[in-house]
């Protein structure tokens, strides 16, 4: 007898219908897998042996050939158990309903019948969603995740006995909706801007970034602060909206690092990856084509501490996401796409000993030694920088002094103004921030008056700027014109920004 059940599997974030057909028939008991399944996928055979006998059901030892359609597809890990299995159990007749034809069915089995988690559930939701699916039985393991996806039945069982008794008629409540406001709590990050001594200057700037969405480093000696100034980032950053939570929630589902008694990412990331972190790590790689750090910084921070350590292979790579906010990773096999819409944050010491440029210390290092560590950092990739911040050591009355700075919740307040205003400005334009725009949009948001545009035209040739760098100051004069609700850029603020470029070149 046959027997076909619905199933899906992925493609980076994109899911795809995986027809499981399950044909037993007469002959020497046997077990076929077919359909370009993976290792794992093709050990279903003895999971699925083992939850069927353990679950109370009969194994039919009778010839079994299992077709995983479109043939064509490389199927990948355990999420077709439960269809497998439930197709055994129609086509052996031990499942006499047709319901099993109304749901999407995905799920891991473990050998005692229950059902294990699986990685990427609200993406695959979504898109089985998205092409007219409407019921779905999942482990309810994967309840909470699924249950931020408004417009589908969901039944997240336990077991392959309790999915057989559904399918029989046995009543289950389907998961209920939740609500993402409700799941937003006010987050303790454990740090301050206030605690902060000193380095003016540099939480000027840093806001700044943060307000625009713009990339920034933080060049200095060690111990000058650089690191906590970093930590404080997140704390200044906009609440995440609902959609920019469901893409980030869809790639750390797939990562497998998805929180699964929470369900839903409500925090924007703050990733530290290790200076000696490869390529396929940070970019995103693997035989899975895994997303990497750049992905799961989506709508959050990436943060390179000690930039210059870094392989320069792996700095280069950054270069395509930075300026199109998306990453492709290409394979043998495919080809896919993560989102990679994140802030960069840099920081880096102006010499190898850290101490050229300090009024403090005395720098040991030689000409050469400090052009060749600076230069570490490419052109092209300091381009696409937006912010350079000079951060210096502070003196000892401002160490210990007792005043406290400017708060994060204060910062934050002007942040989400001038974010406010970015979202309206940009409503038609399909961008958020003013990091994002374009030379349309520049073209038509960042106009200067004739003074500016000399103050420009001397920075570029002083700076010896390209015309991306340029543009870039522009973005950063207009993030700087709404944080003082101008609605025009002004002279100063193209002054303010044209600050923040060229300090590279004092170290070369």
């Amino acid at each position: 007898m046959l027997a076909k059940i619905k199933s899906y599997a992925l493609d980076g974030l994109k899911g795809y219908s995986v027809d499981v057909e399950l044909d037993i028939t007469s002959g020497l008991p046997s077990y076929e897998m077919v359909g370009l399944a993976s290792t794992a996928t093709k050990e279903s055979k003895e999971r699925v042996r083992a939850a069927v006998k353990n679950s109370g059901f009969s194994y039919p030892a009778k010839r079994i050939i299992v077709n995983l359609a479109p043939a064509d597809t490389k199927k990948e890990g355990p999420a077709f158990d439960l269809a497998v299995a439930v197709g055994m159990l129609v086509a052996s007749g031990q499942i006499e309903s047709k319901l099993y034809k109304e749901f999407v069915m995905i799920g891991e089995l473990s050998l005692d019948g229950k059902l294990r988690h699986v990685n990427g559930i609200m993406p695959l939701l979504i898109s089985a969603m998205q092409q007219g699916c409407k019921r779905f039985i999942i482990p309810s393991a994967n309840a909470r995740e699924a249950s931020y996806i408004d417009g589908i039945e969901v039944y997240a069982l336990e077991n392959l006995r309790e999915a057989v008794e559904f399918l029989s008629g046995v009543r289950f409540e389907p998961v209920a909706t939740s609500d993402y406001e409700a799941s937003c709590m006010q987050h303790g990050y454990g740090v301050d801007f206030a605690d902060v001594k000193g380095q003016t200057v540099a939480k000027r700037a840093l806001e700044i970034a943060v307000a625009g969405g713009h990339n920034a480093i933080m060049i200095g000696p060690p111990g000058a602060g650089k690191t906590m100034l970093a930590k404080c980032v997140p704390t200044i950053m906009p609440e995440m909206t609902f959609e920019e939570a469901i893409e980030v929630t869809k790639i750390h589902s797939v990562a497998g690092i998805l929180d699964g008694s929470v369900g839903i990412v409500t925090t924007r990331a703050f990733r530290t990856p290790h200076h000696t972190t490869t390529v396929p790590a940070l970019i995103g790689g693997g035989s899975k084509a895994k997303p990497g750090e750049v992905s799961l910084a989506n709508h959050g921070v990436l943060f390179l501490d000690e930039m210059p350590e870094y392989s320069r292979h792996a700095l280069e790579t950054l270069r395509q996401p930075l300026e199109d906010r998306k990453v492709t990773v290409s394979r043998v096999a495919n080809s896919v796409e993560y989102p990679a819409n994140f802030m960069l944050l840099a920081s880096m010491n102006p010499c190898p000993c850290g101490n050229y440029g300090s009024k403090t210390q005395i720098c040991r290092c030689t000409p050469a030694q400090i052009h060749n560590y600076v230069a570490k950092l490419s052109g092209p990739l300091m381009d696409r920088i937006d912010l350079q911040i000079e951060v210096d050591n502070i003196s000892y009355d401002e160490l210990r002094g007792k005043g406290s700075g400017e708060s994060s919740k204060a910062i934050k307040e002007r942040v989400n103004k001038a974010r406010a205003v970015q979202r309206e400005r940009f409503k038609k334009d399909g961008i958020l921030t003013n990091a994002e725009m374009g030379t349309r949009e520049v073209n038509k948001y960042c106009k200067i008056d004739r003074d500016s545009e000399r103050l420009l035209e001397k920075a570029f040739e002083r700076l010896n700027l390209s015309a991306r760098g340029t543009t870039r100051i522009l973005k950063v004069a207009r993030t700087i014109a709404d944080l003082e609700g101008c609605e025009n850029i002004l002279t100063a603020h193209i002054a303010e920004a044209i600050q923040y470029r060229g300090i590279d070149k004092k170290y070369q």
